[in-house]
């Protein structure tokens, strides 16, 4: 890089060297050639030599103004202002810690310090009484009573109320996603369903029986007679008592359902529009024995309409409901797993299971079905309650329309006792 001109300012490239003892030889100048505007007779002006400081003879002589630069003028003298200097506060940065001020040079300002939000406890109401009240006054109109109108941009309530019916008397809501493909416990085969299936279909339900006398007799004396399953059983049955039957299988025994005849729900006697009171209740309690067996108590409580394949447990197919020990699982026309409902039966407690028949009016029935353990209710459901239509079949034949038998389901080894007299019963039903 380069600073200044190109030319050297100098003819020799270094200045010469001053003698000992003596000044400093100034260095010699090049005069420039010189200009159009410069007289040729122009020379340095002669000043008086300061008697102080002696040049070199070869160099010219040159006297300081006694005036001031041109275009300065004289400065006036100032003095400092009055008092102490002003303190200096110390710099801060990002980096340095907080400057602490001494309080000795720094006074607080005169008087008390202002309010800082609390109670204003240095504010005192004006003297005298307070002004008269104004008619045109707006600061001392009351609020008329109640709630502020609604704003006018806001829109009308919607009446949803009136609009939705009372949802009291509708059934319970269905248990969703509570089916079972398969029981925990113990299932039957593919084939022993789809013969069930076939059964079904060749024998349809029958409509309602003309019970007579002897028939009639034996429901109002609740003794009615368990009748042996005709394909697949392997046990025994034996009257006990008027209205108590017992019943035995063996380990080697298959899915068997025992009905009873006459069957405990007749339509042309005990069709709750029939009565005055509108409602028809029927109930009967099985006591698991304790016989020393272990596992699984393979037995079920319910009701089916007739016909009813007797080689399957109750509750599998149409027209028929019931609850199952070994897993406790409810089934309405369920071939497949059931729902979750109770805990599993144990030998020597006694169940029961009844159903309940209202009149709604116009040829209606509501239907009911409870549950009982230890004489005391331990579960119910309305039979018409909201269904899953991908694993809810239809109740067909049990919603009143149809007989209904007693329908006790045995599989494997157990022992029971059914009771029909109701005396007997743990649980008394309501009506």
């Amino acid at each position: 890089m380069c600073f200044g001109s190109k030319n050297k300012l100098y003819d020799n490239d270094e200045l010469p060297r001053p003698v000992p003892g003596h000044a400093p030889q100034q260095p010699t100048y090049a005069d420039p050639a010189p200009k159009a505007s410069m007289p040729p007779s122009y020379s340095q002006p002669q000043q008086p030599v300061s008697p102080i400081y002696s040049p070199h003879p070869l160099s010219p002589v040159y006297q300081s103004p006694t005036m001031p630069p041109p275009g300065h003028q004289q400065q006036q003298q100032y003095l400092p202002p009055p008092g102490p200097p002003p303190v200096e506060l110390p710099a801060v940065s990002q980096t340095s810690p907080p400057v602490e001020l001494s309080g000795a040079d720094i006074a607080p300002p005169p008087g008390p310090p202002p309010n800082r939000g609390g109670s204003n406890t240095d504010y005192a109401p004006p003297p005298g009484p307070p002004p008269a009240k104004s008619d045109n006054d707006l600061s001392y109109i009351a609020p008329p009573p109640g709630p502020p109108p609604p704003p006018a941009s806001s829109k009308p309530k919607h009446d949803w109320e009136s609009l939705v019916p009372d949802t009291s008397l509708f059934p319970p809501p269905p248990s969703f996603f509570s089916g079972f493909d398969r029981s925990p416990a113990s299932n039957a085969t593919e084939a022993e369903a789809e013969a069930g299936e076939r059964w079904c279909a060749q024998f349809p339900l029958t409509p309602p029986l003309t019970l007579d006398a002897a028939a009639l007799g034996a429901l109002r004396a609740h003794d009615v007679r368990l009748m042996t399953p005709a394909v697949g059983w392997k046990g025994s049955l034996a009257w006990r008592a008027p209205g108590v039957w017992e019943g035995r299988t063996d380990k080697a025994a298959t899915d068997s359902t025992v009905i009873a005849y006459p069957p405990l729900y007749a339509v042309q006697q005990h069709e709750p529009g029939r009565s005055a009171a509108g409602v028809r209740t029927v109930y009967y309690e099985v006591a698991a024995v304790q016989d020393g067996g272990k596992g699984d108590v393979c037995l079920a409580l319910g009701f089916t309409a007739l016909p009813y394949p007797s080689f399957r447990m109750p509750g599998w197919h149409r027209g028929s409901l019931a609850v199952h020990g070994d897993d406790g699982h409810r089934f309405v026309n369920d071939r497949w797993g059931g729902k979750s409902f109770t805990q599993p039966f144990r030998r020597g407690e006694t169940y029961g299971i009844g159903m309940t028949f209202r009149a709604a009016g116009q040829g209606r029935i509501e239907t009911e079905v409870f549950f009982t353990r230890q004489g005391r209710l331990a579960g119910s459901w309305n039979l018409h309650e909201e269904v899953d239509a991908e694993q809810d079949l239809p109740v067909t034949g049990l919603e009143g329309y149809h007989d209904l038998s007693c329908a006790i389901g045995t599989y494997k080894a157990v022992s029971f006792d059914a009771i029909f007299d109701p005396a007997r019963w743990l649980y008394q039903p309501p009506v």
